[in-house]
């Protein structure tokens, strides 16, 4: 087994059986959720997803832009430098955070109404979407501190801390919405308790010391907070391409077909997260060798983790839509819905999911050029695929050719994308991988 190989195991597997535990938080919320609160209460979940993808996305402005400069920093030996990022990097999230958090218990009821909470969700989404951001700074320490760890040389122990993490909140879950009786607002304290759980076992690598990365004094730079930002713009902006497609496809069905679609959606997404949770472990994986052997000026490397990648999420893509064929209809009825929701979901899911096996390769390209300092080309993928063409496609081709269309609009979207990306690719490799 070569070097690199071993490498590609050591950070890829790890961080994306973690990844894929996180997101499974979601998913096991919307199961108990479902079974033990309601059809309805599933729906109102749903609704709250935009802002929760939010906030993970602005988490990765500091956590994905800091961990960016790092590898780079750490490839060229340069461990000093690699901590000052790192100090700058936890302070900006730790302000985020608190922004984030502020918003979401002071402005409630707007935040749900912005969302399109009607009366039939409204009580329910502002009961979860407040206790969801009681948590939201531990919980934006947490999303930073594994990304770092992992960059560290321990991408094992954030892998144990997110598995743990989500065995958390399966029992949390269990235990506020069955035995106590809390609801929804259940299902949100007990994912912020299990953020919380897995903050503390990350901070074991800080801690102990185990690698090179310290808490310490630092004297804050603007321009060094500006380039983490810059570096970390391309992941926050793909990340808020969950949201709007998440707003937009719920706004439509509510106005083209009804309560049934909206709660119908709210479990498809919840595949979707868990799809979303392989790609995204691939590529949080991936960056810190993109990064390391970008600072170390070894295109070979760069190529053959870059090609590896792309054949992980296309293989991961197609295992996952060939599962749902099989298991759909079996996937669906863990959730609890009732027995028209359920038919309806079983009947459009496949409709949905084939854009899985796009946004797999999509993430890929997007990963490996900010992680090689090409962040104009990956903000124009991100920008185009948060911002123009899922709300172009969903809110036009509805009017134009009906309902059931909404349900391939993701795909769409995203094989649009996907062919601007490789055009991006291939002209900023015309004379071979530029190093500065």
């Amino acid at each position: 087994m070569s070097d690199r190989t071993r490498k590609l195991i050591k950070y890829v597997v790890p961080t994306m059986l973690g990844s894929i535990s996180f997101f499974l938080f979601t998913i096991v919320d919307g199961i108990f959720v479902g079974r033990g609160v309601g059809t309805n209460a599933l729906g109102a979940v749903n609704l709250v997803m935009p802002f929760v993808m939010v906030v993970n996305a602005l988490f990765q402005l500091t956590t994905i832009g800091g961990v960016a400069i790092i590898a780079v920093r750490l490839g060229r030996g340069d461990v000093q430098g690699a901590n000052h990022a790192f100090m700058h990097a936890v302070a900006g999230t730790v302000v985020i955070s608190a922004l984030l958090m502020l918003s979401g218990t002071c402005l409630t009821g707007p935040l749900c109404r912005l969302m399109g909470a009607s009366d039939t969700f409204y009580q329910l989404t502002t009961e979860y979407l407040f206790w969801y951001s009681v948590f939201i700074i531990p919980s934006g320490l947490s999303t930073a501190l594994q990304g770092f760890c992992s960059n560290d040389g321990s991408p094992v122990l954030v892998s144990a801390a997110t598995i743990i993490g989500t065995a958390v909140n399966i029992v949390g879950d269990w235990l506020l919405i069955f035995p106590l009786k809390m609801g929804v607002a259940g299902a949100a304290i007990a994912t912020g308790v299990s953020q919380l759980v897995t903050l503390l076992i990350v901070l074991i690598h800080f801690i102990r010391k185990k690698g090179v990365l310290r808490f310490c004094r630092f004297r804050v730079e603007s321009a060094l907070l500006q380039k983490i930002a810059v570096r970390g713009l391309p992941a926050c902006i793909a990340q808020f391409a969950n949201p709007m497609t998440t707003l937009w496809i719920n706004k439509m069905l509510a106005r083209q077909i009804g309560d049934i679609a909206v709660n119908a959606y709210s479990i498809i997404s919840y595949v979707a997260t868990f799809s979303m949770g392989v790609f995204f472990g691939v590529s949080d994986g991936l960056q810190p060798l993109y990064g390391q052997s970008y600072g170390a000026k070894d295109a070979r490397s760069l190529r053959y983790y870059f090609r590896a990648g792309s054949i992980i999420n296309l293989a991961g893509s197609l295992i996952i839509n060939g599962a749902l064929m099989v298991v759909g209809g079996a996937v669906c009825t863990l959730f609890g819905a009732d027995a028209a929701t359920l038919a309806y979901t079983v009947r459009v899911m496949p409709l949905y999911s084939w854009g899985f096996v796009v946004v797999g390769l999509t993430t890929n390209i997007s990963s490996y050029l900010y992680s090689t300092k090409r962040s104009r080309e990956a903000d124009v993928i991100s920008i185009l695929r948060s911002f123009v063409f899922n709300t172009l496609v969903i809110l036009l081709l509805p009017r134009i050719l009906g309902g059931d269309v909404i349900w391939h609009t993701f795909g769409i979207a995203e094989a649009v994308v996907l062919l601007i990306s490789v055009i991006l690719l291939k002209r900023s490799e015309r004379s071979g991988i530029v190093f500065n």
